[in-house]
């Protein structure tokens, strides 16, 4: 029987998750996926799944693939899942694929949002879904500081300490804050990105907000290359891996 190569989208809240990758000794996304798709098709089954993701962090969209002999048609498998997942996993949509893709390495650009909540109450509906922060944000001088953000940069100065490899380089093309009513979102666009990066952007933007940054700082605080330059890592729970760029 010939071998298919499976390509899968899926949502996902990650508040119940210690992130994506599979785990030992915690639960992951990956972990209730391989459970859930080895039942499925009655055999061992691993994924490869685009990204990384960090615990409490969410995905809008997500892509994983696996390769399989059964001969299970995809519309079967996007309704068999989401008969056995939880509810905070979701299969979108599944196709075959030529045999040379992969999640991850067939990734062309990655895009995530940070999702703030702006109002000086909490709001129990986005518990563990937007960080509360209750000061009001300047969102034009974070959105201005962003731009300093977009282009080629070494970015180790926004890498985690647990991150750090030795090509630092990557490529940004848009850093963008908006506020839509209490909500401020910032959405950041790129080819790749390294441990933490995202949610360190948004500590930095933050802090820009509060005078602590300056705006000008920001073009400095890249070339320095160093992590106690730029802001606090902001808390995963606004985190959302929101779109995947492939060919």
């Amino acid at each position: 029987m010939s071998v298919r190569n499976i390509k899968v989208k899926i949502a996902y809240n990650g508040a119940a998750y210690h992130g994506f990758q599979r785990q030992e000794n915690a639960l992951s996304v990956q972990n209730v996926l391989e459970d859930r798709l080895s039942r499925l098709t009655a055999s061992e089954v691993k994924i490869n799944g685009c990204s990384r993701t960090d615990t409490g962090v969410h995905a809008n969209e997500y892509f994983f693939s696996f390769l399989t002999e059964h001969s299970i048609p995809c519309n079967n498998i996007i309704r068999g899942m989401n008969s056995l997942l939880p509810a905070d996993i979701a299969v979108l949509d599944c196709e075959e694929v030529p045999a040379d893709f992969h999640a991850r390495y067939s990734c062309k650009g990655k895009e995530y949002i940070y999702k703030i909540l702006n109002r000086s109450v909490r709001d129990p509906f986005l518990e563990n879904l937007a960080l509360h922060y209750p000061y009001e944000l300047d969102v034009d001088k974070m959105n201005r500081a962003g731009k300093y953000i977009e282009g080629t940069h070494d970015f180790l100065c926004f890498c985690g300490a647990l991150g750090v490899k030795e090509n630092t380089v990557r490529t940004v093309s848009l850093c963008e804050v908006k506020r839509e009513g209490d909500i401020v979102i910032l959405t950041v666009r790129g080819d790749g990105f390294l441990y933490n990066m995202v949610r360190i952007i948004a500590g930095t933007l933050i802090y820009v907000s509060e005078g602590r940054i300056s705006i000008e700082d920001i073009p400095k605080i890249i070339e320095s290359r160093d992590r106690n330059l730029a802001g606090v890592t902001a808390k995963p729970c606004g985190l959302y891996l929101n779109r995947v760029f492939y060919d």
